[in-house]
């Protein structure tokens, strides 16, 4: 088979099972266009002749197969990704939640960590970072190598600075980091209270009982069926009153746990529980 060639339904079937039980990881009820679309760029630019030898290479090369996970996850995000989201956390949420004697939220595939740090910055600029624990998971252990290190491309920190300011930031967003080369390393004391791991949102439980759960951007790439199922860990792992956070265009609205949610006024994509 030549790269350029598309490969069929039934290759990506067989791949999908090898990747489940050799390496437990569960892609099969992802979006069948986004995943296949993924598979074929990843096939093509390593130039493989055959679907045989992709496939061989993934089933014995574990060092393969996480380049494989990592280009078929997206891990596209920013600091202060979408300013009024921030803007409504900053004025509707951290205020309730500083109520709370310690506080516990989740980020649910977060990715390299853009928007664990900003989490971070809002909670330190409401004086609650010191009773604050953010749980960082995604289902890519190299992006969370790069979370870890808090290291981020110095050319981002101007399209970051101008989104702080407009999600109500008030200070200078460079006091946040140091700059050398072309890097910008955070302040580790945003990161003393991360508890980064590996998750998979497919196949395992809820891990502890938290007040604000975020996972943007990551549920428009799974099927209806994949999607009520970490609707429902989340519920599960959510505490009452707790708050749900999502991506702009993902919605509960159709889901088995909507009824027990309310959205906040503001059309954020941010929803309460009230049962």
């Amino acid at each position: 088979m030549d790269s350029q060639q598309l490969i069929s339904d039934r290759d990506i079937e067989m791949l999908l099972n090898d990747v489940i039980n050799l390496y437990g990881y569960d892609f099969t009820e992802y979006s069948k266009a986004s995943l296949r679309r993924r598979i074929q760029r990843l096939f093509s630019i390593d130039k493989f002749p055959a679907f045989a030898e992709f496939r061989y290479r993934i089933k014995n090369d574990p060092e393969y197969f996480s380049r494989f996970v990592e280009e078929i996850t997206v891990n596209v995000t920013e600091m202060f990704r979408d300013p009024s989201f921030y803007q409504a956390l900053r004025e509707e949420v951290l205020p309730v939640l500083a109520t709370h004697p310690f506080i516990r939220i989740w980020h649910a595939g977060c990715s390299t960590g853009e928007e664990v740090y900003s989490m971070a910055i809002l909670l330190h600029e409401a004086n609650l970072l010191h009773k604050s624990l953010l749980y960082a998971t995604d289902i890519n252990p190299t992006v969370l190598e790069k979370l870890r290190s808090g290291i981020f491309p110095l050319s981002q920190m101007k399209q970051y600075s101008e989104n702080y300011i407009l999600s109500g930031g008030k200070d200078e967003f460079s006091r946040y980091y140091t700059a050398k080369y072309d890097r910008a390393k955070f302040d580790e004391n945003l990161s003393k209270g991360m508890i980064v791991s590996t998750h998979n949102l497919v196949s395992d439980r809820s891990f502890n009982a938290f007040q604000l759960i975020v996972c943007r951007n990551v549920l428009i790439y799974f099927d209806k069926g994949l999607k009520d199922k970490a609707l429902s860990l989340f519920d599960e792992s959510l505490e009452k009153l707790g708050f749900l956070a999502l991506g702009s265009k993902e919605n509960i609205k159709f889901s088995p746990i909507a009824h027990k949610y309310r959205q906040l006024p503001d059309r954020q994509k941010i929803w309460r529980k009230i049962e």
